[in-house]
C-alpha cells in the first residue's frame, strides 16, 4: 500500500497507525501524538509519540524525535531517542545521535553518529541495573 514491497513491516509494532503523512506532504513544526505515526514525506521540526514512528523509504525526516519505537527506512537528519526498539531497514539512512533500548541495523543501512544504549530499567530518571532484593 504504501512504498514498496521491501517497505518495513508494522508486524514489531503494537498500535494501528493513527497518522499518515503521504510522500508529497512537507510540515515544518512540532507532531506531539499519542499513537503510531507513519512518513512518506517530508516532516522538519521535532516529532513526538508515545506510541511508534515508521518512516517509509520515500520519508525524509530533518527533526528530533522522540518515541516509543521506531522503524526507519527512509533518511532522518536529527537525533532519535526511542525508549525500546529502533530498526535501521536497508535502505535507512541516519545522521544523528540515538539513544535506544535495542537497535538493529540492516546490511547496507547508513549511520552516521553516536548511539547510547539504555539498559536495565529506568524509572523517574534512575537508572536500575541490578536491583537487590531486601
Amino acid at each position: 500500500m504504501f512504498g514498496s514491497k521491501n517497505a518495513p513491516s508494522l508486524s514489531g509494532l503494537s498500535d494501528q497507525i493513527e497518522t499518515i503523512i503521504g510522500k508529497d506532504i512537507q510540515i515544518k513544526g512540532t507532531i506531539n501524538a499519542g499513537g503510531t505515526i507513519r512518513v512518506d514525506g517530508l516532516v522538519e521540526g521535532e516529532i513526538s509519540t508515545k506510541g511508534d514512528i515508521i518512516v517509509g523509504e520515500t520519508g525524509e525526516i530533518r527533526a528530533q524525535i522522540k518515541a516509543r519505537s521506531a522503524t526507519i527506512a527512509g533518511s532522518v537528519h536529527g537525533n532519535t531517542d526511542v525508549m525500546d526498539k529502533l530498526e535501521l531497514t536497508s535502505s535507512a539512512k541516519l545522521y544523528g545521535d540515538i539513544k535506544t533500548g535495542i537497535l538493529i541495523i540492516g546490511e547496507g543501512a547508513v549511520f552516521k553518529g553516536v548511539c547510547e544504549m539504555r539498559y536495565g530499567k529506568e524509572a523517574d530518571g534512575k537508572l536500575v541495573v541490578n536491583p537487590q532484593k531486601s
